[in-house]
């Protein structure tokens, strides 16, 4: 089964969690962003990594602008289920931008990255001018998408679309690079479901597009 799940900012006790004792062996989770355990490169992160790479499950996250980027970027890339991931720790992988996963029988195609909420935006990490994509990954993300007929079965990003953005945040920040895409994709993909976490809510948009938190979900 495949399970997805909102931002996790580093909070272990979310894997101890009821919600997480439906997972089973082999089964997937993924994490729409802000995952928040690769921050420090400290001793007790090493830690903690390893524990989570040991789960029966993968655990699978797009990052967030609350994840650290720059520390992310020293993790080895490889391939894994038709996509390039970041290895961070035994079965705790790094879903990268733009690229598509057979995953299940399911294509899932990832987008991490975001941009800071209002109240952040003057407290800019080094690794804030890699939040946002670039050009390179957004024609990227083109291509894959357009040699699948710009079909997938999911969708994992941080944030929604700019639209749903507006229907839930109105305050949401002027919009920029990442949003025009996030846009785009939804203009010209066709896809079963769209998760996304960034706005700390569990909520359903018909017909296929849900904001999470701390909740678990099942994909289909």
């Amino acid at each position: 089964m495949i399970y997805v799940t909102g931002d996790m900012h580093g909070d272990i006790s979310r894997f101890k969690g009821r919600s997480m004792r439906a997972l089973r062996k082999n089964d997937v989770l993924i994490i729409c962003g802000d995952f928040g355990f690769v921050w420090d490169d400290s001793p007790k992160e090493k830690r903690l990594l390893k524990w989570i790479g040991r789960r029966r499950y993968h655990v699978l996250f797009v990052e967030g602008p609350n994840d650290n980027l720059e520390l992310l970027a020293r993790y080895p890339e490889t391939q894994w289920n038709g996509g390039k991931v970041r290895e961070i720790s035994g079965r705790l992988r790094q879903l990268m931008r733009g690229e598509i996963y057979q995953i299940e029988g399911k294509d899932i195609f990832a987008f991490g990255g975001g941009s800071r909420k209002d109240e952040f935006a003057d407290l800019l990490p080094p690794w804030a001018k890699w939040e946002l994509p670039s050009p390179e990954e957004l024609e990227h993300a083109r291509q894959n998408l357009a040699a699948r007929g710009n079909r997938v079965d999911y969708i994992i990003t941080h944030q929604p679309s700019r639209k749903i953005m507006e229907f839930l945040h109105p305050h949401h920040h002027d919009a920029n690079v990442l949003d025009t895409f996030l846009d785009e994709l939804r203009q010209t993909c066709t896809f079963r479901r769209w998760f996304f976490g960034y706005l700390h809510k569990n909520k359903q948009i018909p017909p296929g597009e849900t904001a999470l938190f701390q909740d678990v979900v099942r994909a289909d």
